[in-house]
């Protein structure tokens, strides 16, 4: 296992924000380095991360890592304010253009795709390609929910009674739960590594307003018409018991997930792997082999 290296910082928006560096014993300059988005929830950082990028170094990788926190998450600043995926896109545009300085492949977690189609449209000059990873379905990345309901839903969050359900939300009993429930295909792999990193993240009270930004539905828009213009090639990664996290998407399988976002994609490819909807955590080492030959790494077997 890799050491974890030291947390770095920058400024953006008089915010500092927080990052780790992860180079590899056979780092190549001439690779093509990696920029991580973490998804939003409960305890949730670019700590998600920290599997991939072992099990990465383990198969061979010679990339080099960057893996950012978003703002709210983790060792950054955590502002007392509504996130929006263009905020977000934004700080990692800022990321892109002063820190990286060079074109990176995008891997993205959940439904935070959203930001990653922001940022496309913001810089895709520095964007060589992008994977996703267990996307949301097709009818919840293309259903538009209203200004209104979106603004209804944040003030009730972020109120007494939402901090007393975050409270709640961040105990290990809730979060081995809701992980089981809805994010890991089998139930032991809901390990206590998993739920240390989650509860201790979440023991401040401050990462709550990046949770209920995301809960609000402030990403929930209809992005059909951004994804069908990435000029990028683009994996998709879905497991193979893949579900949706909202009700309107209930119905949708992974075979119809794949195809929706396949037909759309100018250049796009896809695969599925065994696991649910946390794939670079539960299923870390069919991820890595997964995306290695669009990372242009040889497959290890």
């Amino acid at each position: 296992m890799q050491a974890s290296p030291p947390t770095q910082f920058y400024s953006w928006q008089n915010y500092q924000c927080a990052y780790t560096l992860h180079q590899p014993d056979n780092y190549q300059a001439e690779g093509t380095p990696l920029l991580l988005i973490h998804p939003i929830g409960v305890g949730l950082s670019g700590k998600f991360w920290q599997r991939f990028i072992n099990e990465s170094f383990n198969q061979g990788y010679s990339n080099i890592i960057y893996n950012p926190d978003l703002l709210g998450c983790g060792g950054g600043d955590k502002p007392h304010v509504a996130y929006t995926p263009k905020d977000w896109a934004e700080q990692l545009q800022y990321f892109l253009q002063n820190i990286i300085q060079k074109p990176v492949i995008v891997i993205v977690q959940g439904a935070l795709l959203a930001v990653a189609l922001e940022l496309v449209q913001l810089e895709s000059n520095l964007i060589a390609g992008l994977i996703f990873t267990s996307p949301p379905t097709w009818t919840v990345i293309t259903n538009q929910y209203s200004a209104w309901r979106q603004k209804f839903f944040w003030n009730l969050f972020d109120s007494p009674l939402g901090n007393a359900f975050y409270r709640y939300a961040r105990t290990p009993k809730f979060l081995q739960s809701f992980s089981t429930r809805r994010l890991f295909a089998v139930a032991d792999t809901v390990d206590g590594e998993w739920l240390n990193t989650l509860t201790a993240d979440a023991a401040n009270m401050a990462t709550r307003c990046a949770v209920f930004s995301f809960l609000a539905g402030f990403w929930k828009q209809d992005y059909s018409s951004l994804i069908a213009a990435i000029q990028k090639p683009t994996l998709v990664v879905l497991g193979e018991s893949a579900s949706s996290m909202s009700q309107e998407g209930k119905g949708e399988t992974p075979d119809i997930t794949l195809a929706n976002y396949l037909a759309c994609l100018q250049q796009g490819t896809g695969v599925k792997i065994p696991g649910r909807n946390v794939l670079p955590y539960e299923s870390t080492t069919e991820f890595v082999r997964a995306i290695a030959p669009f990372i242009g790494v040889p497959v290890r077997m």
